[in-house]
């Protein structure tokens, strides 16, 4: 008798499926990839309202804040996997199709400017239907006093934690990609998620959503907004998310699964 298969890809055939999902998203026709981008910053958006809910509750721990902050964040890239959407964090991992050769550097440039301007109209616009709605009025110290921690964090923290959090957002995606039902993806995706939240790291489409929310309840209470967020945080987190996902994943495991062997001598 036959093993029974194992329940979930193997990391050699994530690499495969990895790398075929990379060259469709290259060939993604440029208004479907525009609207998907979109819908990607609403959802990480929808993520990171979860997450202040919990973490502005006063009753709970520092660790606990952060933690269950960190779970129901997962919300965001569960949408994503889920129900389809396209992220400029979870596409730098098309930096292995790259290296293969199976996409070109343009297609690849063109992927992660789109998709990244995109996510930013999806979160800014749902930072504006949560302002408008009056959800956030309650929370609105929350939003701040994030926002203020985020923008005050120096060049070079903002980049390194953007490195750390999209090292682990790429492998969520990665291990995502093992799952053969939306239980796998699911519990695959949490963990990671939740870890990098908890620990602080920076993530550029949360920051889209959660840096416009804030300034909307600046103007709101009648003070001057500060829009230095656009180059002191994004700028860096952008650039450091691209190093974490493109860098320390997509390449890493590139070397390690589809490297041909023969260039190795």
């Amino acid at each position: 008798m036959e093993n029974a298969p194992f329940d979930a890809y193997s990391p050699r055939q994530i690499a495969e499926r990895l790398e075929a999902l990379c060259v469709a998203k290259a060939a993604t026709p440029l208004l479907s990839l525009v609207m998907l981008g979109v819908l990607a910053g609403a959802f990480i958006g929808l993520g990171a309202l979860y997450s202040v809910i919990v973490v502005s509750d006063p009753g709970l721990g520092f660790a606990a804040q952060r933690v269950l902050g960190g779970v129901v964040f997962s919300l965001g890239l569960i949408l994503v996997v889920v129900a389809g959407a396209e992220l400029f964090t979870g596409n730098n991992l098309l930096a292995m199709a790259w290296a293969q050769g199976t996409v070109t550097t343009r297609e690849v440039l063109q992927n992660w400017v789109v998709v990244c301007a995109a996510n930013f109209v999806g979160a800014a616009g749902l930072a504006l239907l949560v302002y408008l709605s009056g959800h956030a009025d309650r929370y609105a110290g929350t939003y701040l006093e994030i926002a203020a921690a985020k923008a005050a964090l120096p060049f070079w923290s903002a980049f390194f934690r953007g490195v750390l959090c999209n090292v682990l957002v790429c492998l969520a995606v990665w291990m995502a990609l093992a799952g053969r039902s939306v239980t796998d993806k699911a519990v695959a995706i949490v963990f990671p998620i939740s870890a990098f939240v908890a620990a602080g790291f920076e993530h550029s489409v949360a920051n889209m959503y959660l840096f416009p929310l804030a300034t909307l309840l600046q103007l709101a209470q009648g003070a001057q907004p500060d829009l230095s967020w656009l180059w002191t945080n994004l700028v860096p987190v952008i650039a450091g998310n691209l190093v974490g996902g493109s860098v320390l994943v997509a390449l890493v495991y590139y070397v390690i699964y589809r490297r041909a062997p023969s260039s190795w001598r």
